[in-house]
């Protein structure tokens, strides 16, 4: 058996009027992402995370934020291809264990519902996942509730 990590990171600025999506739903806050597609920063690191442990470049390389069929994509559907495409090179997932840093709003009471979700996006068990969140003590970007911030770990295998 083969055994690779890899790690993901990304951040999102945080903005009045716009939608908060995290670890593909919706939560709701008087602040949301801002980006290309839906800035769901959770997801964006568990691709990059995948996608470094299979070395098959980053999600930039393979959705492009200039690439106008990708605006205000549903980032679920994003990290659906990554689990195709490391599944395409003979990995599967061993686990996910990620950190969310922001100060508002408190989110552990949705940690449940992402699990679940994100789960069923990788055909995984919902205890192959782990999500932690935390503040920065009002220091920072995060701390300022001007972005928020993701940090991902993901352990793949390869059965020969």
């Amino acid at each position: 058996m083969e055994i690779r990590v890899g790690f993901g990171f990304d951040v999102h600025r945080l903005e009045a009027g716009n939608d908060f999506f995290l670890g593909g739903i919706k939560i709701e806050h008087n602040k949301g992402t801002i980006g290309h597609s839906d800035a769901d920063v959770l997801i964006h690191a568990i691709c990059d995370a995948l996608l470094g442990a299979a070395n098959l470049h980053d999600i930039g390389f393979h959705f492009p934020d200039n690439d106008p069929s990708l605006k205000n994509i549903d980032s679920k559907i994003l990290l659906s291809r990554v689990v195709t495409l490391i599944a395409e090179k003979g990995f599967s997932i061993g686990n996910i264990d990620s950190t969310i840093s922001l100060q508002k709003p408190k989110i552990i009471k949705y940690i449940s519902s992402m699990k679940t979700t994100l789960a069923s996006v990788m055909q995984i068990g919902v205890e192959q996942i782990s999500i932690k969140a935390t503040t920065t003590e009002k220091l920072g970007f995060e701390g300022r509730e001007e972005g928020i911030s993701a940090y991902v770990v993901a352990l793949i295998n390869k059965k020969f």
